[in-house]
């Protein structure tokens, strides 16, 4: 049996360009990338505050930045989840 020119998911092939993608799921979930960035951020201040700690224990400092880290990422995605709900069964019309 030779498969079916048919496509099993033509939604997928209609969006050619991974940047359409990628924009789409923004649109969809946008404190996505707003957690990975802030995620990110603390990070890279975390790295640069590594030299300027002064008396404070490198593994203290450490799970100072990852706490934070954490925090900021755990924070996005619930304020992600609590504005999902809101549009859908807020703002949504009733059917």
């Amino acid at each position: 049996m030779s498969p079916s020119p048919e496509s099993v998911f033509p939604e997928y092939e209609t969006e050619t360009s991974q940047t359409t993608k990628l924009l789409k799921k923004f649109k969809e979930t946008p404190f996505v990338p707003i957690g990975m960035g802030g995620f990110a951020a603390v990070v890279a201040y975390g790295l640069y505050k590594l030299k300027h700690r002064g008396d404070m224990k490198m593994s203290l400092h450490l799970i100072h930045m990852r706490v934070a880290a954490q925090g900021f990422a755990v924070g996005a995605l619930t304020c992600g989840v609590l504005y999902s709900m809101f549009r859908d069964y807020v703002v949504k019309p009733k059917e």
